[in-house]
């Protein structure tokens, strides 16, 4: 009895990725050359993954996607009259130390791009834990910054304005496919190990003498 119910599961599990398949192959039948032959090349693989592998994205809370602890959120911005010149300048004055993030203690990387020839401003992240109490910590912890960088955006209510959290939601767009090496370490955990990892070398280091 229980084979014939893990066979009957099994047997759904591969009719549903069969249908997925189809629409694959549905969906690349204007795709160029190319992308047709390697969509057959890589077939049984992704048959495979999409047969064992459970879905690893969940909610990061309001907006955005959220895989083990670590979530992340991408604003596109149009920049505010002279917004790409003062926010270039701050980028390059801090040549990449972004000691306000460490303060934090969340942040597991920030982007800041601009497109379109300077008219809009693309920041991306990942951080750990839910989307309003990562808002909320720099709001509390470093709002000076938060307002000098981000008031290069068009409409910037003020880190401090309840209007904020509305703000940064309307311009988040959450990520279609997204990948987490490790979904399951904070960045307190990461340095933990790394420093761990130092030890652990030195202490090799002296005995190997």
């Amino acid at each position: 009895m229980a084979q014939r119910e893990r066979k009957a599961r099994g047997s759904g599990s591969d009719e549903t990725t069969e249908q997925q398949v189809k629409q694959l192959r549905e969906i690349f039948a204007d795709a160029p050359q190319l992308a047709k032959r390697a969509l057959e090349n890589v077939l049984e693989e992704l048959k495979s993954q999409m047969s064992q592998t459970p879905s690893v994205a969940g909610s990061a809370g309001r907006v955005g996607s959220r895989q083990g602890t670590v979530s992340e959120l991408t604003i596109v911005v149009p920049f505010a009259p002279g917004g790409a010149e003062r926010l270039r300048a701050l980028l390059r004055l801090g040549h990449g130390d972004f000691a306000e993030a460490e303060r934090v203690g969340t942040v597991h990387d920030m982007r800041f791009v601009f497109l379109d020839n300077d008219t809009k401003l693309l920041f991306a992240t990942a951080y750990d834990g839910e989307w309003d109490a990562y808002i909320d910590d720099f709001a509390t912890k470093v709002p000076d910054y938060l307002d000098m960088l981000f008031s290069a955006g068009e409409g910037w209510p003020g880190i401090k304005n309840p209007a904020v959290k509305d703000w940064i939601a309307e311009h988040q767009v959450t990520a279609e496919g997204w990948y987490v090496a490790n979904p399951d370490l904070t960045v307190v955990e990461t340095r933990r190990l790394e420093r761990v990892g130092e030890a652990l070398d030195e202490f090799l280091d002296r005995i190997s003498d």
